[in-house]
Parts: C-alpha cells; sequence; structure tokens
C-alpha cells in the first residue's frame, strides 16, 4: 500500500431553467420590502404569488406556508445513551483518534446503528443532515477495515460537498492508521483520482457519475466492494441518479454489507431496500420537522421595487450574521453574489458551474466566518452542515415545498433558533 493523501471534487450541480425576476403587480397589504407577513394583512390568498413563470415550472406552493412567526422553543427530550465511545468493541488506535477529538457520549443515530453496523448487519438509518450520521457508518466501517486489510468499501453521495465532508471526517478518525480514501467526484482533475485509486484505498466516496466514469475506465472494480454505503439515498433519486445506483449495486457482490441512509421513506426507496439490502435492521430518529426551529416569514417585492436592493438593505442589518442566500439558477446565483461584493458585502457563490477547488473555497470561507454570506443553488442544500447560519433567504421560490424545507434546515440547528425570509413578489 502506498501513502495516501486527500483528493477531491465534485460532480456539477443539476441546476437549470431561466432565473425569475421578480416584480410586476403590487401585492396586497404588504410593506414596502419589509418583513410582511404580519403586517397590513399579511399575504393575499387569491393571489398565486408561489407559482412559477416560464418554462422552468416547479409546485405551487401557497406562500402562507412560508410564514410561520410565532414559534415557541421546543421542549427537547434529553437523550440518554446506551453506549459511550469508550464501550464500543472497535480498535484501540480508532478510539483513541475519536476519544483524542473529544468525542465521548454518541447521538442518537450513533448510538443506535453502531453496534448493528459492528455486528455485520445491514442497516437502513432514516434522519436528517446534521444528526452525526457520517460517524455512524464511518466509525465501524472504519474498524471493518483495521480488522481486515483486503476490506473495500464504497460510499455513493449525491453531491460534492457531501463527498468532501465524509472524506474530511474519515481522515479525523483515520489519522496515523495507514488507511486511505478518496473522493471521486466530477468537477476535479480526474487523473488525481486515477493516481490514489491505484494505490487501492480502503474507502472510495463519491458521486454516482464520477464513480460510473471510473468504473467505465477500468479504474474501479466493484467486484472487490463487499461493503457500501448509500447516503442521502433521497436526494439521489430527486436528482435522477436511481439507475446510477441500481447498476453500481449490481455489479457488488451479491454478499455485500449494505448501509443505507435516507432524511425520508418514500415508495422508491423501500423499493430499492427490498431489492438490495438482506433483512435490514430499520433505525429512525426523530430530529422533528427542521421549521419547528426556525422563525418563517415573506419579503413582499412590490411594483418598482429591485429585489437585489431589497436584499442589499436586509443584509446590511447587523442581525444578519452568517446567511444563506438560495437563487434557483447557477448564472442568478453568481450574479446575486457578484452584485452583493459591488455592494460592499462579504459574499461567496457556491454552484455547479465552479470547479472543485472553487466551490470547496467559498464553503471553507464561509465556514471560517471570512465571508458571512453564501449564494447557493440547491444543489447545496443538503450535505452541506455549516454550524452558526443565522438566516436562510429564499431570492428565488424553491421549485417543491420539500426543497423549501431542505433549504431552511440549514438554520435553527444544534438547538440554536434560526430565521428563514422568502421573497414575494
Amino acid at each position: 500500500m502506498g501513502t495516501y493523501s486527500r483528493s477531491s471534487g465534485r460532480d456539477s450541480g443539476r441546476s437549470g431553467g431561466r432565473s425569475s425576476s421578480y416584480g410586476g403587480q403590487r401585492s396586497q397589504g404588504g410593506n414596502r420590502g419589509g418583513y410582511a407577513g404580519g403586517s397590513r394583512g399579511g399575504y393575499a390568498p387569491q393571489r398565486s404569488y408561489g407559482r412559477r413563470r416560464g418554462g422552468n415550472q416547479g409546485q405551487y406552493i401557497d406562500p402562507a406556508r412560508f410564514i410561520n412567526k410565532n414559534v415557541a422553543p421546543e421542549v427537547q427530550q434529553v437523550f440518554v445513551p446506551k453506549h459511550n465511545f469508550a464501550d464500543f468493541e472497535i480498535q484501540d488506535s480508532l478510539k483513541s483518534n475519536i476519544l483524542g477529538r473529544g468525542y465521548q457520549t454518541p447521538t442518537p443515530i450513533q448510538d443506535r446503528t453502531i453496534p448493528h453496523t459492528l455486528s455485520g448487519k445491514d442497516v437502513v438509518g432514516i434522519a436528517n443532515t446534521g444528526t452525526g450520521k457520517t460517524a455512524a457508518f464511518l466509525i465501524p466501517l472504519i474498524h471493518k477495515v483495521l480488522s481486515n486489510r483486503a476490506e473495500r468499501v464504497l460510499v455513493v453521495v449525491p453531491t460534492r460537498e457531501l463527498a468532501i465532508q465524509i472524506e474530511d471526517e474519515f481522515w479525523q478518525f483515520a489519522d496515523q492508521l495507514r488507511i486511505g480514501a478518496v473522493s471521486c467526484v466530477g468537477g476535479a482533475p480526474i487523473y488525481r483520482q486515477l493516481n490514489i485509486l491505484r494505490r487501492d484505498p480502503h474507502f472510495v466516496i463519491g458521486t454516482p457519475g464520477r464513480i460510473i466514469d471510473l468504473i467505465k475506465r477500468g479504474a474501479i472494480d466493484l467486484g472487490r466492494f463487499n461493503t457500501v454505503v448509500l447516503d442521502e439515498a433521497d436526494r439521489m433519486l430527486d436528482m435522477g441518479f436511481i439507475d446510477d445506483i441500481k447498476d453500481m449495486l449490481a455489479l457488488m457482490p451479491d454478499k455485500r454489507h449494505t448501509l443505507f441512509f435516507s432524511a425520508t421513506l418514500s415508495r422508491e426507496i423501500e423499493a430499492l431496500i427490498g431489492k438490495f439490502l438482506t433483512d435490514p435492521v430499520h433505525i429512525s430518529v426523530s430530529t422533528g420537522d427542521s421549521s419547528k426551529n426556525v422563525e418563517q416569514d415573506i419579503v413582499r417585492i412590490d411594483r418598482g421595487m429591485n429585489k437585489i436592493d431589497v436584499l442589499d438593505q436586509l443584509l446590511s442589518k447587523p442581525e444578519f450574521a452568517k446567511v444563506l442566500v438560495f437563487g434557483k439558477t447557477k448564472q442568478g446565483v453568481e450574479t446575486i453574489a457578484q452584485n452583493l461584493m459591488r455592494r460592499g458585502h462579504k459574499a461567496e457563490s457556491i454552484h455547479g458551474d465552479k470547479n472543485q477547488r472553487s466551490r470547496q473555497q467559498a464553503l471553507n470561507l464561509f465556514k471560517d466566518e471570512r465571508v458571512n454570506i453564501l449564494v447557493a443553488t440547491d444543489v447545496a442544500a443538503r450535505g452541506i452542515d455549516v454550524p452558526g447560519v443565522t438566516h436562510v433567504i429564499n431570492y428565488d421560490i424553491p421549485m417543491t415545498y420539500a426543497d423549501y424545507v431542505h433549504r431552511i434546515g440549514r438554520t435553527g440547528r444544534a438547538g440554536k433558533r434560526g430565521k428563514a425570509l422568502t421573497f414575494i413578489d
């Protein structure tokens, strides 16, 4: 085995359609450019504010669903784990890395998943991003590799960002353990990934499109992989990766160890589970609707008002300390970010037209609070776990209400309250 180094990149985001310019007729009963959810009658239900224009039609969303101002803090039930990390039957070297990074008590998904994974059982985990599920599968699978270095693990995820975060977490747990990993994703030079694959890393973490490409090039032989993790499975189905997933699983040994994680459990996902998993253990971690932790309101854009001017005014307020702004298209997101920077804001953008290095740099700047505004397409709504986001602003209405919930779920995390604003014309 060679010396392992990190390699990363991501698939381009699948975003299309024309960006909307919100303007047109005056909305009823709203104040001009400010928070409008409860002033002068609120939204007007007879108007189709949430309906899309142009050729890229999305789901109609009643604007009333964007308003939830009277949010009372939830009484959180105290979780008492059955285990501590020190109690898990894992290699001492791995346990040392875990404890050395301050991990003491597992989260609910970790507490319930790790023992079953260590015993070799297939697992279906229903849990949202931010619940600690990455460690829930990495820890027992790293132990598995340390116990048998011939073991190879495939981790399939929907986005570049999630692949990078999983690889980063892998290296924290695998420090000095002489095992390796590679991120196989688009947007990064494929030759670097090919070079690392030649060293036969134990973990391959990637997006379906790039993994399929590398299989066709003969760089990955899935017949050697006895363990597979499908993470954010519902998102992969939404992005049209279902056939790629089926193709990959069909290339793996019939007798394999499969871990399946999803935030939701649709009929399509249940069909995948029934076909590809063997007597799985079902684990559901109830995290509640993320919207319950988020105060939600709308911002009306009246005739003659410019959306970017309204956004500029909001972001100039001191309480907007760390903000995610969501747009519909890659070009639109870049235009918003550039406009905000010209107005003196510390902003960056993240979308599918950027290469891996630029996307990772933008994300790191936002995480490290060197910029306080990140403008993103919906590719960033899943898999990005950035602490301390104070506000989510929906500059463009999301395609579906599920996308809306995913967007606003980036704030109001870890017991904190968050705010979400949606621009409505």
